[in-house]
């Protein structure tokens, strides 16, 4: 480990070496002479907040030569820089790190150590509502790409004397900030110190896709299409998880944050739920489940019964009066999901000024034309436009991309082996997901292990006066809310 020098031309040296000093444009280095004492400042342009920095150097202009004869650096942090985020270091990596996370590096010829300035500025936007999880009534704003501004929204809600935000930094050349946060009356130990554990694991150069490079790491199962993390951009949603006994994962860059653990009921709840009367809510979560199933299940099944008519009841004889059209029906709907995916894809990419032409293309391609040449039938297009609505109404969007998945695989062997596919490929997704496990919570809890009083609060929204206990899964500290 590389120490602070006493003599301010090798510190000088080191820096300009290290942070590339005349080849980077935006590395500023300044050679300054304050208090009869020759010093020098390091910093990177775009993240110095000017002003604050101005009204430091003016102070440090106005005093006279001697004032830093003698104990410069307590001289300096106690009295001549009146600033709040002052730190200290002799750790040449440690400033080098400083500097280009954000703070200000000074350097006094003499001193044998540096003193890190923290008056730095981000490029950030406003705290919106987040486009994924919009509610009716509540709160508007939502998570920003900066960490501090993510802590400060979520201490805002929860002003527990024992919530912690933990700091670590990941990366060996990206040094992303990161931060564990959890009430620490609340939540588990064992829970808190895993979720460190796994991050603390994490080796790799950088985060550049952020928050989604922790989780594959965290998570594991790369072939397992299901999150074992649930993401938010809401800090009330935050909030409510960390009373539950949850830890909350912040990473500088991402305007998500991770909570975790995660079941697979977690990923059905929305805020909406509760922004209402509970039996309003209860109804909404009723609708949510139902198209939930429904776009897993719906087409496998009515593609079997369509090969299989033998086996639907005659009250539903109906849904099985369908012409085929040229093209087989198994392709005609491999071919509307591919195409769903398309547009979906080509919305992504398409400027909002040009959304309604694609609105249009699309629906002249899927709807009256389509079924005029015989590429589609009537009932494969108002099927699949309803599993279509059940994935659009799934609150988390990982997991309704895993959701398709698994109606695609059911597609598949339905097709390949009739009603024995379909029986054996659901009973193999539901063996699959009572195997996983987030942070050592059984993914399908508490439907599998069973637990009454969890299961009576995921089928139905219960008002909040009534739920008193947090969820015994998590093995809170204080189990009673």
């Amino acid at each position: 480990m590389e120490r602070v020098s006493s003599r301010l031309s090798e510190n000088v040296s080191y820096m300009k070496e290290k942070l590339g000093v005349g080849k980077s444009f935006d590395v500023i280095y300044l050679d300054v002479h304050y208090a009869g004492k020759d010093m020098a400042l390091f910093m990177i342009d775009g993240f110095v907040k000017d002003d604050i920095l101005h009204y430091l150097m003016k102070l440090l202009s106005e005093l006279p030569n001697g004032t830093l004869d003698e104990q410069p650096l307590d001289k300096l942090l106690k009295t001549h820089l009146p600033y709040v985020e002052l730190d200290q270091t002799d750790d040449f990596e440690r400033v080098i790190d400083g500097v280009l996370a954000g703070p200000t590096a000074l350097f006094v010829d003499g001193m044998a150590k540096a003193i890190l300035i923290d008056a730095r500025t981000y490029p950030v936007r406003g705290p919106q509502e987040p486009d994924m999880e919009r509610v009716v009534r509540g709160a508007r704003d939502g998570y920003v790409e900066t960490i501090v501004f993510n802590t400060a929204l979520t201490r805002r809600r929860v002003r527990d004397r024992s919530l912690r935000m933990e700091y670590m930094q990941i990366g060996r050349r990206s040094k992303t900030d990161v931060c564990v946060c959890y009430i620490e009356d609340i939540a588990n130990s064992h829970i808190v110190e895993e979720v460190k554990q796994s991050l603390a694991k994490i080796d790799t150069d950088g985060l550049p896709m952020g928050e989604k490079t922790v989780e594959e790491f965290i998570s594991g199962r790369h072939f397992n299409p299901y999150p074992v993390v649930r993401y938010t951009e809401r800090p009330d949603t935050a909030a409510a998880h960390l009373y539950e006994g949850h830890v909350l994962i912040f990473v500088d860059g991402s305007p998500s944050v991770l909570i975790t653990p995660a079941t697979f009921w977690h990923h059905l709840q929305h805020a909406e739920e509760y922004r209402n009367k509970p039996i309003v809510g209860a109804y909404l979560r009723f609708v949510r489940f139902l198209a939930v199933w429904l776009s897993i299940f719906l087409l496998p099944l009515w593609y079997m019964w369509m090969k299989t008519p033998e086996l639907v009841p005659h009250a539903l004889s109906f849904v099985v009066k369908s012409t085929e059209g040229n093209i087989p029906l198994f392709g005609q709907i491999l071919l509307i999901e591919f195409g769903l995916d398309m547009l979906r894809m080509a919305a992504i990419h398409t400027p909002s000024a040009l959304a309604t032409a694609l609105g249009l293309v699309a629906a002249l391609m899927i709807g009256g034309i389509a079924v005029e040449v015989g590429l589609f039938s009537n009932e494969v297009i108002l099927y699949f436009a309803m599993a279509t609505i059940g994935t659009f109404a799934t609150p988390s969007y990982e997991l309704g991309l895993a959701n398709r998945l698994v109606r695609l695989a059911l597609l598949v062997v339905t097709a390949l082996f009739g009603v024995i596919g379909y029986v054996v490929g659901i009973t193999a997704w539901l063996v699959m997901l009572a195997r996983m496990q987030s942070f050592g919570v059984p993914y399908l809890w508490p439907f599998i292990p069973f637990s009454y009083r969890g299961m009576r609060d995921v089928l139905i929204r219960s008002p909040i006066p009534l739920k008193n206990r947090r969820p015994t899964v998590l093995h809170p500290k204080d189990p009673d809310r």
